[in-house]
Parts: C-alpha cells; structure tokens; sequence
C-alpha cells in the first residue's frame, strides 16, 4: 500500500471463508482498475537463485547473503542490508510453500514503490533489521481519497477512535500484519506450519514487527503467496501485485522496478 493513499478495497480488505483468506482481487470480484481479461504482461525474471542458506535460529542468520547482497547493492543501489531481506524471505518461502516461485526482485519491486528501499523520511536500517526512525502513512480517516480504516488495539487503548496507518518500509496496515506477521529470526521450524499455510502465528512475539525489514519482507511473502498462488504465471504475479495494492498503476510501477532489478 502506498504511503499516501490506500484504496478502499486496499490490502487490508480481506474475506475470511474457512479460515482461509480470499482476496477480493484473487476471487474474480469486481475491483477498480482491474480486468481479468485484459492481456497480461510477463513476468519479471527472479533476479537469479539466491544462496542456500541455513534457516535455524543461528546467530547473523541473514549475514549468509552478505556477499550476495553487496554485489546487488552495487549494482541496483539498494541497501545491502535491504537486499539480505528480500533474499531471505525469497529462500524461507521457496522452502515453506515451493510451487509460489516468489521471486527477490518482486520484493525488491514493492519495497521500492512503498518506501524506496526502507529509505523514505531519511530513514536507515540498523544491523539487526530494525527501520529507523519508523515509517508511517497519513491517517487513514477517509480524507483526500483514502480509505477509512481503524487501528482496533490503538483504539482499545486510547478510548477513542484511532485510525490506522500504513507501517514500515512495506507499508502493512496492523489487522493485515496481524494476519500475516512472522519473525523472521525465529527457527524456521518453529514457523514451518505458518509459513507453509495462511494462519496467523500463535503468539504476539512470534509475530515480528513491520518496522523490521526482515519480518516485513517475509510477511509479504507470505501474503504475495497466498493472494496470487503460482507467481512464475503471468495472472498469478499480476494478481498477487493487485492484491497488495488495488491499482493498475501500482502493478505497472513494482513491474517496472522489478524488471530493472533482474537486469
């Protein structure tokens, strides 16, 4: 989602059936700006394998790409730190759900669009992956074209009507990372079941926090997975790109920029 405006029928917009999340975009609903019959483009390449890498819970996990990172950084001039993220998360669901085929360079393509690489405000990335100082979008109160959405834990807290705000440098809104969420240091077998399926993890803990690039980038693994299934597709990438952010044009621009990333 973007930082300055989510549409009404935005990432948080999801159906629970089954205790399955179904995207109104995945199940052939009419959405703004979307036409399921129209040609779709093909598919930005995967940007090449990433290492394979140990998924325990191992000191410096994500220090395993750090080569592969800073060679990417060069030539790309996306942090380095950034790179380690989507090239972990891109390794965590290419074990936990295969037949997705999600690719660094669609991570790399959204981080781009929502907040230029976890950059935007002149925010850094610490060593340990947290985003400072936080990223925030405008209130979402219905104003200026946005959607009208509450933050239900800050309202319970505050006694009063709090309105959500976009978090972090992949811009989750709190009830989509709540679904979504996952700590991305924790042992991969801690996750397995999560990560391999669409439930939400058991604890708050386990959960991660979206201003952490690391967590940030694997729950939106995870949520690309679940929205567009099969992303080597030409439908299954457009529609997972669609679900994140319900815009033609937000699709055309991750596009774009993933495209450049597997140059």
């Amino acid at each position: 989602m973007s930082r300055s405006q989510i549409p009404t029928t935005g990432r948080g917009s999801a159906v629970i059936v089954a205790g399955l999340v179904v995207l109104l975009s995945a199940v052939g609903m009419t959405t703004a700006g979307y036409d399921s019959q129209a040609p779709v483009p093909a598919v930005p390449g995967s940007g090449g394998q990433v290492p394979a890498i140990r998924l325990d819970a191992v000191e410096g996990k994500l220090d395993q790409l750090g080569e592969w990172a800073r060679t990417r950084s060069a030539k790309h001039g996306i942090p380095a730190r950034a790179l380690e993220a989507y090239g972990y998360a891109t390794v965590v669901m290419a074990k936990a759900q295969p037949n997705c085929h999600l690719g660094w360079t669609t991570l790399a393509g959204i981080a781009h669009v929502e907040s230029n690489h976890a950059r935007f405000g002149g925010a850094t990335i610490t060593t340990n992956g947290l985003v400072q100082p936080p990223i925030r979008g405008v209130a979402l109160n219905g104003t200026s074209g946005n959607a009208t959405i509450l933050d239900p834990a800050a309202t319970a807290d505050a006694g009063h009507i709090v309105y959500a705000r976009a978090m972090g440098p992949f811009q989750f809104i709190p009830d989509t990372w709540k679904r979504w969420g996952a700590r991305a240091s924790a042992d991969y077998q801690t996750l397995a079941k999560v990560l391999e399926g669409a439930e939400p993890v058991a604890t708050k803990e386990l959960s991660g926090s979206p201003d952490n690039i690391d967590d940030a980038a694997l729950a939106a693994g995870r949520y690309l997975c679940a929205s567009g299934g099969d992303l080597s597709t030409p439908v299954g990438w457009r529609r997972a790109i669609f679900s994140y952010n319900h815009s033609a044009a937000y699709v055309s621009q991750v596009r774009a920029a993933a495209l450049g990333y597997d140059s």
